[in-house]
Formats: C-alpha cells, structure tokens, sequence
C-alpha cells in the first residue's frame, strides 16, 4: 500500500512540473498495485487529468468513469468527464455530469456557467439537426418535382452537394435515408441528377469507414460499374471520383477510432477485392463506353501499384496480372479501323500502355517480372495466325502497346524470331489497315539503335515505297514518321547522320505541312509532331521549326486538345528545340585521344550553340508555348507519365534562364504551372522544376506569381534546393526565393522556417562562395523578424550571433548590409542580445565603430541603429562602455553634422543615441556660458 501511495504522490509532482507523461507512467503503475477502492478512484481521477492535458479524451471519459463507479458524488471525476465528453461531441452526456455537479455546489461559477454554455450549444445543434434534417427533404422534394423549374433544381442538386461535403451533413442524408432517395435520382437517366446523385454519394464517402462500406453495399458495385460505364464524360469522371474516395476511405483515409468493433464490423478487404475485380472486368468489357474504359484503367493505374517502394505489399499487382494482364493487353490491340473492337477514346491505349508500365515497375524479383513477360508472350503467339489476318495484327499492335509501356517486355517479344521480319513483310500488305499497323509497329520498335540499324538494312526502302505509292494520308503520314525517326537515330550527333544533306529538312517540311493543315484529322496532326520530336534532333530542323510560327501555334493548339497522347512527343520537340536535354561535358583531351586512336567522336552543330539556342526560345515565347505548358501540367496523371513532367520541367527551366522573359512566363500562368511539377515525377524533374520555380520567385512580385495560397507551395521546393547534395547555381537562386518571399509576409516566414530552412540558411552563411554567402545573410536578414529565429539567436551554445557580428566586418558592402541589417533587427527585437553580441566576440566595439563610420549611409544607419538599441537595452554597464569608448566622439561628430538627405537616417539615429545618453545621465548637454 505504501508503495501505490507513493507513486500517486509521485505522480502528482511530475503532474504540477507539467511533466505529463512521467505522471501517467506513475499512475498506471499505482493502479496495478493497488487495492483501496477509495484510493484507486483517486489515481484514477489524477489520471484522467492528465489524458485531458494531452487531449486523449477517450481515456480521459474512461478513467472519469471508473471514478465515479466508486463513488457516484465525487465532483472533480464528474467535471473532468464531462469535459472529456464535450470535447468527443457527446454533449447531453456531458450536460448531466455537469448538471450533477451544479446541484452538489449550486454557487460553483464554473460549474454554472458550463451548465449554460452546454445547454446552448445543446439547443443549437437540435436547431441545426432539425433544420438540415427538412433541408434534406426539401432538396430531394425538389429534385423530384417534374413541374420544378431547371434553376431551382440545378440549386438544390447544388446543395446537396455541399451538403454531403462536411461531415455532418452527410450523416443527415445518410440517418434521412439518403442512399433510396439517390439511387432513385440515378433511376431518371437524367444526366444531371446522376451527375448530382453521384457527386453526394462521393461526398457522403469521403473520410468515412463504415458510412463507405454502408453505401458499397447499399448502391453495390456492379450499379456504380453500369453508371461508370455510359457513354457520358462528365459521369464517368465522377463515378472515377466516386470509386477514387471510397478506395481512401477503405485503406486508410479515415483516422476515426472505431473501438473494438473495426476488426469485425469494418474489415474492407472483400470489399476492396470486389472493386478491383469489377474493374478489370470493365477494361476489356464491349458494354463499357470509351470514357468508362479511361476511367476504370486510370483507377487501376492510381490504386493497383505501391504509392512508396518500401511498402513491402504488392499483393494487388500480382493479383492484377492473374486476373486481368490479358484483359489490358487486348485493350492495347484493339484497332478501330477494324469491326467488332471494343469502344475507345483518344487516350484509352495510352492509359493500358502506361498502367502496364506501373505494374510491372512494381514487380520485386526476376521470376515475377518473367511471370509478367510469360502472359505477354502467351497472349502474342496465341494471337499470331497465318490464316487470320485481323488476329495477327491485333498481336503487332499489342506489341506497339508494350514498347509504349514497359519497353523492355515490349522490346524482348520483337526481337522473338520472325516478329520484326512479319512486321517488314506487313507493310508490304495490300490491306491499308495491315500496313498502317506495322508502320506503327516498326517506329515503335526502332528506339534501340540496334533495331534502327536492322530497319535502315531492311525497311528504309520499302517505307519510302509505301510514302510514295499510297494515297492513304493515314499511311503516308506514319511512313513519314517512320522515316523521320530512322533519320534522328543519331540524336544531336552532327557526325552521326543517317541521311543525305537535305533530307530531314525536307521531311521536316512535310511535317509542319501536314501539321499546319486544318481539313486533316487531329489523329493524323498528332503524327506529324511524332515525326518533328524525331527530326528535331537536328539544329537545322529546329531552327526552321521555331521560324514557322503557325507551324509552332497549329502544335500548342493540339497540346491544348482532349487527345492527351500527344502530349510526349510535344514535350519532347520542345525539349530538342530548347536544347534542354542532357548533354556530356566534351573534354579536349579525350577528343585529341579519341581522333588519335580513330574512334567516334559526337560533333556540336553549329546552330545548337548559345546565341541560336538564346533566339529559338524567344521565338517559342512569343507564339505562346507557356500557355500549352500550363494546359499540358494539368493533364490527367495516367498520361502525363514522371518521363513527360520532367521533359516538361526541362523547357521551364530553359525558358525562364534570362531575367527578361521571366515576366511572360508569370503573366501566361507559368508560376502556378511549376508547383505541381516541382511536387511530383522523377528526382531530375523535381529539381529542375524547382530550379525554375526559385529563378521566378527570385524576381517576381509573389502576389502575382504565385496567387492565393499557392505561393505557400513554392516554399518547400525552394527549400529543398537548398540541400548540399544541390550545386551552388541552384542553392544561390534559391536562397535569392526565399528572400524575396521572406521580405513578403510574417505568414510566409513562419512557413519557411517551419519546412526547417534555417539550419541550411546558417550553414550557407558559413560558405566560400561570396554570392552564396551573401544571398544566405540576406534571405536571414528578412527572417529575423520571426520569434522563432530570434528565439535561435537567444540559445546558448552556438555561433549564430557571433557568426553574424563577423559577418558585419567583412570587406564586402551587400553583406554588410545584410549582415547589418538582421543585427539592427534583432537588438530592437530581443534586448538580452544587446548583452549577449559583447560577450560572443572580442572584435565586436571595432566592428560596431567601423559600421557607424562606413562611407555607405546604408551601412552607416544599420550601425547606429545597434548602438541605439544597445543604449536603450537597461544594461547600464553596456551603456556605460559604450559612451566611454570613441563611440560618443563618431556619434557627436555624425549627430553634430549639418542636415544631409543622402545621410538624413544616420544623422538623425546619432541625435536619437546622444539623447537616449543623456537622459540614461551618461553624458551632460552641452551649454553656452552666460
């Protein structure tokens, strides 16, 4: 008994040090060992206490409850239940514990005026319940009425909407049998009241469990397929949306506390598995529409692969290549030219293309990925049938699909013998639908430079033949692409070309023809620009490209267009034109070695030098390519792959390289445009994304670049640049962001040193390099007025202050402004750093002189500025010292002076330190005799 007494007592002490979770230990311990009834409750009341103070309020009501089991009047266990309870949302539980409390001390305040301030909030949420509970009846009444105008229906589909959007608004639709009433607006047919019915059932899903897995069962899967399945766009993207909130809630979106019933009530793994079987039904179903087939693939492609490589569950990967590997593959081979083919949209083959990518970069091990190859490869030789022509097709086009997608599957299936042999003798088809298969198939598969080398043997000749002799748009086109990408296979190498002087010229002519031609198809434009991402590999090309300017406007409204899957090759002509890609660093000697042992040497063209490169992006900025960047970022992510952003943050980051077209970027949207792209994609895009991002933010007003809460975005990408693994270009000018950014707003402050920037700002503040040094100092001189980073100056123990001080005396002018300027701040800010800048170095009465003395007036004021605040610190023996040293002869020299406008601020701080002396009674005025 002693023992729990004194660890009750112990408890106690750590509770009054505000050492929370000492206390709790104590008390649990106590509990254990403890068998007075009477002194338990006590335990369990101080307990309680302390879950309150951390705000764990379930506990909090259940150690209050053990409490008063013992004994129903003890009045401190009642309050702090009744405090628990308000705060879980169980406020008439809460009101009788407090009520109980009043009526045993009726003249309590505190008691009394919980009593009043529950029994309204009491009254108020029986007004909102009852009110939301008619408003829902009355918006479905609404809906309902066949007589009803369309605005009033429209208002009410609204509401509902938003309704369903907070939690308790959606509980009310769901107790006021919401679900019938929905399912019944989706009954009409009505494309509007589905759209509304399934928008509020979206909404009613979202972050919710059990209210989830309620609607799943109540709606069923197989009705939310069939509405996903119309041929509608708009429906089919919020059913997408639908399936998207309830997979959330599903697998982790909720973070409420379900007791001991989750396990059994809520276990969503039947559900989950449902869902991803009737999606991969969807995929290669004839009923399903274009836009329900994107829909189903894009969920697949969201939800089926790991979000982070370290999870070790990919259990929905392999389940999804058991189940439904073929069903995407027969998607891939779908040719519309053909009867019978499964209904698609522009993107649909693009979207399976890269959904097989993601599952099979999911894969962990060598027999997994040789499992993936296997299906593939027993899909394609199934498929391959002498006497079944539109079967054999479907297998080359298969093929193309997987070089889209994880090429190396794609790549092994085409070097299998005959593959690229039956492909050559396809073009040669009278079919014209056989020869276009095999045209795309051959271009697809001449990536590798080995393949272009058996194409230029085998194919060059008989793709010439088929752009000659055919009269077929579709054909010629796609053996002109075809043709244009055997002649770039030598990329940017002058040396390295595949045709005669002239010739890609003249296919790149033809290109921007067809690509400037309205009467054709956007299908058949969209492969014009395939062939100008091949030939814009060339310097030549590119510079007459670039002075095509409807050629380049005809290519940014295609970019613009709903057919996404030109999205790549658009990326890509840009990057060529920009010169943005990779390029090695040439050294001479190995040059002189190399030409000495007479091996290849890769040759620069001479238009791919600065000057040229300079003028091809003034001409991309003036026919308006960032208004197709910003279009092309918001591009749905099973299109705009990792590969597209990061091509796309490669010609921002080229774009915004001189100072002057920054402006254009921002007022075409290019800021807002940036963020995502510096959020998401590969490690290389995200930091030229970044890098661009810090290049805008260096100079632009953040206001307009970056409007509303986005400028808050751009905070953690500028940071993240700062680490050291980054070179010292991208450090510099994302230390030059945060400044601008820093001297804006305390709200954005407070964000950067939240994203913990300053811990790299003070190591830069330590650099070499004189420009990183300074920007580092300058972007802390705007910080300083934040309590956070004066309560880091304050900390004992650190360089910081002394860093600063020296920083003051260095020979360079803007950092001793910078460095100036953040001291002045801080001694006006914190008085204890007034003592503190005497002791953390020796030097520090020089430097202060040197600073007052200084030529430029900048410096001069930030100077006399510490000396005031120094003064005016009540350290008395501080300012004694100071008034002793030559300090008051500069001051009474500069306070003295005749008024200068140049150096009105210096003058007039030296008065105000000369006063603030005399009347610390340190100096006497100065008086004439009588």
């Amino acid at each position: 008994m002693g023992d729990t007494v004194q660890l009750k007592d112990e408890g106690n002490k750590h509770f009054q040090a505000g050492e929370i979770d000492k206390a709790i230990e104590c008390y649990t311990k106590a509990v254990k060992g403890c068998k007075d009834q009477k002194v338990l409750a006590v335990i369990y009341r101080n307990r309680s206490a302390c879950y309150l103070k951390q705000e764990n309020y379930t506990n909090a009501a259940s150690d209050a409850s053990k409490a008063i089991d013992v004994d129903a009047a003890d009045i401190k266990a009642l309050y702090r239940r009744c405090q628990a309870l308000e705060k879980l949302g169980k406020l008439d539980m809460a009101f009788k514990d407090v009520q109980r409390c009043a009526t045993l001390e009726p003249k309590n305040k505190t008691f009394l005026e919980t009593l009043r301030r529950l029994g309204a909030d009491i009254q108020a949420k029986l007004k909102t319940t009852f009110s939301t509970d008619s408003r829902v009846q009355n918006m479905f009444d609404i809906l309902f009425d066949e007589e009803m105008d369309k605005d009033k229906k429209e208002k009410a589909a609204n509401n509902l909407i938003v309704l369903s959007r907070e939690d308790a608004g959606a509980e009310r639709i769901f107790q006021n049998n919401g679900v019938s009433l929905l399912l019944t607006m989706i009954e009409t047919g009505k494309s509007e009241m589905v759209l509304a019915a399934v928008r509020t059932l979206s909404g009613m899903c979202t972050g919710h469990k059990a209210r989830a897995m309620a609607i799943v069962n109540m709606v069923g899967v197989d009705k939310m397929c069939s509405i996903m399945a119309v041929d509608n766009e708009e429906i089919a993207l919020a059913t997408c949306n639908l399936f998207q909130c309830i997979n959330d809630s599903l697998t982790g979106g909720d973070k409420r506390d379900y007791g001991k019933e989750e396990a059994l009530v809520l276990d969503a793994s039947k559900d989950l598995k449902t869902i991803l079987l009737s999606l991969l039904e969807m995929v290669a179903s004839k009923k399903v529409s274009g836009h329900g087939r994107d829909q189903a693939l894009n969920l697949l492609s969201k939800n089926v692969p790991r979000k982070n490589k370290k999870e070790a569950d990919h259990s929905r990967t392999l389940f999804t290549i058991d189940n439904g590997l073929k069903k995407i593959l027969k998607v891939c081979g779908q040719i519309p030219e053909l009867p019978d083919q499964l209904p698609l949209t522009d993107n649909t083959q693009l979207i399976a293309s890269v959904l097989l990518t993601k599952i099979y970069d999911d894969l962990k091990c060598d027999p997994e990925r040789n499992n993936f190859r296997d299906i593939c490869d027993g899909y394609i030789k199934a498929k391959i049938d002498p006497n079944n022509m539109d079967s054999t097709i479907h297998a080359i086009n298969t093929i193309s699909g997987l070089l889209q997608g994880p090429f190396d599957v794609g790549n092994a299936l085409v070097g299998h013998q005959g593959i690229m042999e039956m492909m050559v003798a396809l073009c040669a088809s009278e079919r014209e639908v056989d020869q276009m298969v095999a045209v795309e198939a051959l271009i697809h598969s001449s990536t590798k430079m080995s393949r272009a080398s058996f194409i230029i043997t085998n194919g060059v000749s008989l793709l010439k033949d088929i752009y000659k002799k055919t009269k077929n748009e579709k054909i010629k086109i796609r053996a002109l692409v075809g043709l244009c990408k055997l002649g770039s296979a030598g990329g940017d190498d002058y040396s390295l070309r595949q045709f005669a002087e002239g010739s890609t010229e003249k296919l790149a002519k033809q290109c921007r023809k067809w690509l400037c031609n309205p009467q054709i198809d956007n299908k058949t434009r969209n492969w014009a620009i395939e062939g100008l991402a091949y030939l814009t590999n060339d310097a030549d090309v590119k510079d007459d490209f670039v002075e095509d300017e409807p050629a380049l406007k005809a290519m940014f409204e295609l970019a613009k267009s709903k057919d996404k899957t030109i999205l790549y090759a658009v990326a890509c002509t840009l990057v060529n034109c920009t010169n943005s890609y990779d390029k090695k660093e040439i050294i001479p000697e190995l040059v002189q070695l190399a030409k000495f042992s007479k091996q290849h040497v890769p040759e620069q063209h001479p238009k791919d030098k600065k000057d040229f490169i300079d003028r091809r992006v003034k001409r991309l900025l003036k026919a308006g390519v960032i208004s197709a960047l910003a279009v092309m970022v918001k591009a749905d992510n099973s299109i705009l792959t990792d590969q597209t952003k990061e091509m796309l943050a490669r010609v921002f980051l080229a774009l915004s390289e001189d100072p002057k077209d920054r402006g254009i970027i921002v007022a075409q949207g290019g800021g807002k445009a940036l963020i995502p792209l510096a959020l998401e994609g590969t490690e290389v895009g995200k930091v030229k994304a970044c890098h661009a991002l810090a290049k805008i933010a260096s100079i632009s007003n953040p206001e307009i670049a970056f409007p509303g809460e986005r400028v808050y975005e751009v905070v953690r990408p500028l940071v993240n640049l700062l680490h050291t693994d980054r070179d010292g270009t991208q450090n510099y000018e994302a230390l030059r962001g945060l400044t601008n950014l820093a001297g804006f707003s305390e709200k954005l402050r407070v964000k950067i040193v939240k994203e913990n920037a300053l811990s790299d700002l003070e190591t830069y503040m330590f650099e070499e390099n004189e420009q990183i040094r300074q920007a580092a100092t300058e972007c802390m001189c705007n910080l300083v007025t934040c309590k956070k980073v004066q309560e880091r100056y304050l900390e004992d123990g650190n360089d910081r202050l002394k860093l600063l001080v020296l920083l003051c005396g260095e020979d360079d002018e803007k950092l001793q402004v910078a460095a100036a300027g953040a001291l002045a701040m801080l001694t006006a800010s914190e008085k204890k750093l007034c003592t503190k800048l005497t002791v953390v170095t020796t030097q520090w009465m020089e430097i202060l002189q040197r600073l007052c003395l200084h030529s430029n007036s900048w410096i001069a004021h930030r100077g006399m500025v510490v000396v005031f605040n120094m003064l005016n610190s009540d350290d008395s023996e501080l300012s004694k010292k100071l008034i002793e040293s030559e300090l008051l002869e500069i001051l009474s020299v500069i306070g003295k002076a005749e008024d200068n406008p140049k150096r009105q601020e210096t003058i007039d701080v030296a008065r105000a330190c000369l006063v603030k002396a005399m009347d610390l009674g340190l100096i006497k005025p100065f008086s004439t005799p009588s």
